[in-house]
C-alpha cells in the first residue's frame, strides 16, 4: 500500500510539473523581409501591420495575405516607396488599432514630414475615412507619438509620446487636441533594459524610454499606460479629458493597477486582462484583473516582441529584433530577416 501511495505521489508531482511548464503553441502568421511595427486584427481575422520606421522607409502599412505574402494597404499610393514625404501618403506610422466598428486607426508620427497625423480606414471598402493633423504646439517636430487607443463611444483618441513624455487626447468630433504631461508616471524609471545579459543602449546611452504602451478599457471609461523602462501599470479616468480637467487634477487621479515587465507593447481583452510584451524575458506576460502578473508564453523566438493584440481568443505578436537596429547598436543594422508576426491561443 505504501508503494502505491508513493507512486501516486510521484505521478502527481510529475503531472503538476508538466502542467506548470505547459504553454501555448506559438504559430507563425507571417515571415516578412521588413520589420513589422505593430499588428492589429479585424473582427473577421484580417491582419494588418505597420512597417517599423527604424526599418524600411519604402513601405509603411501592409495587410498580411499569407505567411510570405502581403499587400500595400490600402494601396501603393499611400506608401512613400522612396519618394519624399507628402500629405497624401503615410510617413512613419507605428501604432494601430481597431475600434468597435472595425475601422482601422493608424498613428503616423511624421518624423520625415514634420507633423503627426492620425489616419482612419474603412477596411470593408479599403478607403480612407479621415486624417487628423495634430497642431505643432501639441505635437512638435521631433515627437515620437507611437501608440494609440480609441474611445469609440465618446469619440476620443489617446496617444502616447515618448520623446516629450505625455499623453495626447484628441476629440475626434472636432479634431481639437490637448497634451497631458509632467506626471512622474509618464517618465521612464531609472532601470536598465537587460536582454540576454546585455544592457540595451539607445542613442548611445542605456535606454530610458518613457510612456509607451497605452490601452483603454472595454467600457471606454479607463485609460491604462506605462513606460517602456517601467515596472508599474497605471490607470486614470478618461472622463477627465472630456471634462477638460487640468494636469494637476489628472495627475491626482492616476492609480497603480499592478506590476508590468519592461515592455514595448500592451493589449487588453474583453474582460479587462492586460498582456505585455516582455522584452528581457522573450515572453508575453499577463496582468489579470485581480492584479496578478504571470508569464503566459516564453520563447527564444520572441526577439523584441514589439506589440501584442488580442482578438477572438488569440494573441498576435509582432517580433522585429528592434534592438539590432542602428538606433540601438550605434552602428550597423545587425538584424536578420525574416521578421515575424506570431499568434497563440490565449490560455483562459
Amino acid at each position: 500500500m505504501k508503494r502505491i501511495f508513493f507512486a501516486l505521489a510521484v505521478f502527481t508531482m510529475i503531472s503538476s510539473s508538466v502542467a506548470q511548464t505547459t504553454q501555448p503553441k506559438l504559430e507563425v502568421v507571417a515571415e516578412l523581409p521588413v520589420r513589422p511595427g505593430n499588428v492589429a486584427v479585424s473582427k473577421a481575422g484580417r491582419v494588418f501591420a505597420t512597417v517599423h520606421p527604424l526599418g524600411s522607409s519604402e513601405i509603411q502599412l501592409v495587410e498580411i495575405k499569407g505567411k510570405t505574402d502581403y499587400k500595400h494597404y490600402p494601396d501603393a499610393s499611400f506608401q512613400k516607396n522612396g519618394k519624399p514625404a507628402s500629405d497624401a501618403a503615410l510617413d512613419t506610422p507605428l501604432g494601430l488599432t481597431f475600434d468597435k466598428n472595425d475601422n482601422l486607426w493608424v498613428i503616423d508620427m511624421g518624423q520625415t514630414i514634420g507633423k503627426t497625423r492620425l489616419w482612419s480606414f474603412d477596411i470593408a471598402k479599403n478607403k480612407l475615412i479621415n486624417t487628423i493633423e495634430l497642431p505643432l504646439d501639441i505635437a512638435p517636430n521631433g515627437s515620437f507619438i507611437q501608440d494609440v487607443a480609441i474611445d469609440d463611444i465618446h469619440q476620443w483618441a489617446f496617444l502616447a509620446d515618448i520623446a516629450n513624455p505625455g499623453i495626447i487626447a484628441v476629440d475626434l468630433k472636432t479634431g481639437k487636441a490637448r497634451r497631458f504631461s509632467g506626471a512622474a508616471a509618464l517618465q521612464s524609471e531609472d532601470i536598465d533594459m537587460v536582454i540576454d545579459g546585455k544592457v540595451t543602449y539607445f542613442g548611445g546611452k542605456p535606454a530610458r524610454v518613457a510612456v509607451n504602451p497605452i490601452t483603454i478599457s472595454p467600457d471606454r471609461q479607463t485609460l491604462y499606460f506605462g513606460s517602456m523602462n517601467g515596472t508599474k501599470w497605471y490607470s486614470l479616468p478618461v472622463k477627465l479629458f472630456r471634462d477638460n480637467a487640468n494636469d494637476l487634477d489628472i495627475t491626482a487621479a492616476i492609480k497603480i493597477v499592478g506590476d508590468k515587465p519592461i515592455s514595448d507593447g500592451a493589449g487588453i481583452d474583453g474582460k479587462g486582462n492586460h498582456y505585455f510584451t516582455n522584452l528581457p524575458g522573450h515572453a508575453v506576460s499577463k496582468l489579470s484583473t485581480k492584479g496578478k502578473l504571470t508569464d503566459i508564453i516564453k520563447d527564444n523566438r520572441l526577439l523584441w516582441p514589439d506589440n501584442v493584440y488580442y482578438r477572438n481568443g488569440w494573441l498576435y505578436i509582432s517580433v522585429n529584433q528592434l534592438n539590432t537596429t542602428p538606433a540601438f547598436t550605434g552602428g550597423k543594422d545587425e538584424g536578420r530577416a525574416p521578421y515575424f508576426i506570431y499568434k497563440f491561443k490565449n490560455p483562459e
